[in-house]
């Protein structure tokens, strides 16, 4: 059976909730919906990116190539656990568009 750490480094599980607050926040402006999960897909990597980093002890071209290659992966894939969370919790709790 597949496990969500199978795929999410256990440390940055952290950011499946922090973005999903970021999402919530967003959704409060102006901003356009469309754009909330590629901004939340940025945030992600980025925040990955700055925890590899400060955990990388050599920073040789194959640490930083590493670096690169996971912050992207992790980054979209804990954007993409807070915006199926969300959804989720739209289509059980959220009674606005119930017939």
């Amino acid at each position: 059976m597949l496990d969500i750490t199978d795929f999410i480094k256990p440390e940055l599980l952290i950011l499946v909730p922090v973005l999903y607050i970021v999402g919530l926040g967003l959704k409060k402006t102006s901003l356009s919906d469309k754009f909330i999960p590629l901004i939340l897909g940025a945030s992600g990597v980025i925040l990955s990116a700055i925890w590899m980093f400060t955990t990388c002890e050599v920073f040789d071209q194959r640490c930083i190539l590493t670096i690169i290659f996971a912050s992207i992966t992790q980054g979209i894939l804990c954007a993409g656990a807070s915006v199926y969370a969300n959804q989720i919790y739209k289509q059980l709790f959220d009674k606005k568009g119930e017939k």
